[in-house]
């Protein structure tokens, strides 16, 4: 397809200024701390972008540890991936199965409990730059922990330490919180036309 000359001085131009204003935007943005990132909404992708971010981090060099709530009767491909690592990640599924599968709010409760006492070691660790709590908006929105402490932990952790939380239903008191919060929106979802969860997408 040819081009014409001018519209490639204009799209110079237009880069030209776009990349004065995000120069401009990244002088001004000097500051380096942990985050809190909160991954929610009812659409896929949320656990996908936080295992994301943790390679991420390991190809920096960066000890991580992973706390998964609820999740937990079968592995999952990133567990069996990244506990190939354990010099490098302390990967803990500390759940028994989804809500409608367990059916037992007291043990589900005790679950969360236990999966928070480790995450709570993780979260007091200078020497861990990320650590990934999946799942844990679903235990929050449940009520199995008690949201003022979670939230106090959190940002009691180390100053350079990140945290990623997963989950759809995060509490207004954790998005206030959080540096930078994700929405997953679902468009359109392959189980809705009666395909199962597959390898190395959903699981």
């Amino acid at each position: 397809m040819s081009e014409s000359p001018d519209r490639d001085e204009r799209h110079l131009a237009r880069m030209l200024r776009k990349k004065a204003v995000i120069d401009e935007r990244i002088a001004n943005s000097p500051n380096e701390c942990g985050l809190l990132l909160v991954l929610t909404g009812n659409g896929k992708g949320k656990s996908s972008s936080a295992f994301g971010m943790l390679a991420r981090s390991m190809g920096h060099g960066i000890q991580c540890g992973v706390v998964q709530f609820i999740k937990g009767r079968n592995s999952t491909g990133e567990e069996l991936f990244f506990r190939r690592f354990p010099e490098q990640v302390r990967f803990h599924v500390m759940g028994e199965g989804f809500t409608w599968e367990t059916q037992d709010r007291q043990r589900d409760i005790a679950a969360a409990e236990a999966a928070w006492a480790v995450s709570r070691e993780l979260l007091s660790n200078p020497d861990i730059g990320l650590v990934v709590l999946d799942e844990l908006n679903i235990a929050l929105k449940h009520g199995y922990l008690d949201l003022d402490q979670v939230l106090s932990d959190l940002q009691a952790r180390p100053p350079m330490q990140h945290v990623v939380v997963t989950g759809r239903g995060a509490k207004p008191e954790m998005i206030e919180l959080a540096d930078t919060v994700t929405e997953m929106g679902m468009v359109k979802h392959a189980f809705q036309a009666g395909i199962k969860a597959q390898k190395g997408v959903e699981l």
